[in-house]
């Protein structure tokens, strides 16, 4: 995946499933996000944010994505343990999921989602959800983030 400098805007992906990982990644990028940081496990991708988010000279990510398919609750379960610190910082935290009904969205919303994405089989769909999510990360911008 693409390495970040410390001063750069970026987006942290914690994705379990490289493939998706890697897909997801050249979509963003190819629709104006900035550098994108993959994690490819959950205990990685709470050790960084918790390292990072406690130096305060250091770029802090614009965004965090969580698409986690080890189990079930695994993307309602880290939401869970780790919105506090992310909403503590005002970092939104996503969650790249398959597609659910108006209960699983309102559960993950109500543990502390900013927002609720799905992922999609068919190209265009993929696409347009990638371009959502770019979308969210712009709209969702500190005013004090630099290097843009």
């Amino acid at each position: 995946m693409n390495e970040v400098s410390n001063d750069l805007p970026f987006i942290a992906l914690i994705d379990d499933d490289g493939h998706s990982a890697h897909l997801l990644t050249r979509m963003l990028l190819s629709h104006g996000a900035p550098q994108i940081r993959h994690f490819g496990s959950i205990a990685a991708g709470e050790a960084f944010l918790g390292q990072r988010l406690a130096d305060v000279d250091r770029e802090w990510p614009g965004l965090v994505i969580v698409d986690l398919k080890a189990y079930s609750d695994a993307n309602l379960e880290f939401v869970v343990r780790n919105q506090a610190l992310l909403r503590q910082k005002g970092i939104p935290l996503a969650v790249m999921t398959q597609t659910t009904d108006r209960a699983g969205r309102q559960a993950l919303h109500e543990a502390g989602a900013a927002a609720v994405f799905f992922r999609q089989a068919e190209l265009e769909a993929y696409r347009h959800e990638a371009a959502a999510i770019v979308s969210f990360w712009a709209r969702n911008q500190r005013l004090d983030a630099v290097g843009m």
